[in-house]
């Protein structure tokens, strides 16, 4: 077997394994030093080093994936920013990073966050600015060599087949889609789990899932309800490290590392297929879901 074929991730379900991927970037890097409103994909080109020591560091952990920081690097999120015009170069060098960060043996996933926009006749994304951004985000991202594309923190319907649809003209890779219930057991948009796989998964999608979201109680619902409408699908799941508390001038997740990965090892008790973190999630998080999965 190649090193690609290795780390291929469609094998890797098929052979029946269960794959951890890694925890939050943002909050991670506002610990390591990132000056507050700064972009995170600033820190690509600002401090590099920093951003594979981060990936190296959920590799360390247990990580089978990586997500690159390229989760507000459509061209539209760009577009307000010190970064506008360089979607590509800012795609590629995420994905050049993280590949330094997570070597050629593990899984590198491409991050393609929502547009920001609120869709037409509610704001300005249409069909068309939409599909177009998803394709253009995608085909640096596979040109970058990533493994794998992750459309993630979705709320509403339209905008995940329109990212699945532009994803797709410009990318073969296995692409997973990821919704974000932050309303509870419903997006912000009052789309139920149920409906969002639905929609998804007759387009060809490689898996489907949650990530973000609100409490670690909510993800339990929220994953036996994708659950039981995913069917043969693989299911991915990346919850937030609980509740998120203001103490002193810090922000902080109620969920330590044990108690996510007591979820996690829950939720492939259940069926999930991957499952990691999202925002509040550090290494000692993924570190302990490995744990609990016995490895």
């Amino acid at each position: 077997m190649t090193t690609t074929e290795a780390r291929s991730f469609n094998s890797l379900l098929a052979a029946g394994r269960v794959l951890i991927a890694d925890g939050a970037t943002g909050t991670n890097y506002q610990t390591m030093g990132m000056e507050p409103g700064l972009a995170p994909e600033e820190w690509l080109f600002e401090a590099p080093e920093r951003v594979v020591e981060l990936h190296r560091a959920f590799i360390a952990a247990g990580a089978d994936i990586v997500l690159t920081c390229t989760f507000g690097a459509t061209p539209l999120r760009l577009t307000e920013g010190p970064l506008a015009g360089r979607t590509r170069e800012v795609n590629l060098r995420a994905a050049e990073l993280a590949r330094q960060g997570a070597g050629s043996d593990r899984l590198v996933a491409g991050s393609l966050g929502p547009t920001g926009q609120l869709i037409e006749p509610y704001g300005l994304l249409s069909r068309e600015t939409a599909v177009a951004a998803y394709a253009e985000q995608a085909q640096a991202l596979h040109e970058g060599g990533v493994d794998l594309l992750v459309v993630e923190t979705i709320f509403a319907v339209e905008e995940a087949v329109w990212a699945v649809e532009g994803v797709q003209s410009a990318s073969d890779l296995p692409l997973v889609v990821s919704f974000s219930f932050d309303m509870g057991t419903r997006t912000m948009m009052g789309l139920r789990a149920t409906d969002a796989v639905e929609a998804v998964i007759p387009l060809g999608v490689a898996a489907v899932g949650t990530n973000c979201g609100r409490s670690l109680a909510d993800a339990d619902l929220v994953v036996t309800e994708i659950l039981a409408a995913a069917g043969d699908v693989p299911v991915w799941v990346k919850p937030n490290a609980g509740v998120p508390k203001i103490v002193g001038a810090e922000v902080v997740y109620e969920a330590g590392p044990e108690m996510l990965a007591e979820h996690a090892a829950r939720y492939v008790d259940q069926g999930v297929r991957i499952v990691g973190g999202c925002c509040g999630s550090t290494p000692a998080h993924v570190a302990a879901i490995a744990a609990a999965l016995g490895r």
